[in-house]
């Protein structure tokens, strides 16, 4: 008698699972590795995890290729972000990096990244035309920099923009 409670028990755990999982992916689009953290949390079985992510692979619901798309193409439009940083921000929700570094390649080879640094100078400038001094110089750097530009576009725009230099 046990060991069908047993198994019966793992099988409710491993629905249980599935539907959890099934209702995070219904709020957004999440990695494997998103989906494991967040039913470990949740205090699923490992078994019943595996099972679910299993499952949810098998009827596509789970794509790290998709999520990966989905992060840089969010980060480059909405929040105006470089390469470096939207290749690191997959890489952080679990993603291999050979499969951050091509969907990096695949947004990027569409768009101009001189104009995206530029809209993200622009936004930050607030439709100031030139750096008003050393200091907003430095502090614009730093923040290009942050949202994962190349430090010598950053400078060589930066330099264009500031009466100075």
């Amino acid at each position: 008698m046990p060991s069908s409670f047993c198994i019966l028990h793992f099988a409710v755990d491993s629905v249980s699972a599935y539907l959890d999982a099934l209702k995070m992916l219904a709020r957004r689009e999440l990695s494997e590795a998103q989906i494991r953290q967040r039913l470990k949390r949740r205090e699923h079985d490992p078994d019943a995890i595996d099972e679910a992510v299993s499952r949810l692979r098998e009827e596509r619901a789970i794509d790290d290729v998709r999520v990966a798309g989905a992060i840089a193409r969010t980060a480059t439009s909405v929040k105006r972000r470089g390469k470096l940083r939207v290749r690191r921000q997959i890489e952080q929700a679990g993603i291999l990096p050979a499969t951050a570094r091509q969907a990096v390649d695949e947004v990027f080879g569409a768009l101009d990244e001189e104009a995206l640094l530029d809209a993200a100078l622009g936004k930050r400038l607030r439709g100031a035309e030139t750096i008003a001094d050393d200091a907003e110089f430095r502090r614009l750097f730093r923040y290009l920099i942050g949202q994962g530009f190349e430090p010598d576009r950053v400078m060589a725009l930066l330099k264009k923009r500031s009466p100075r230099r």
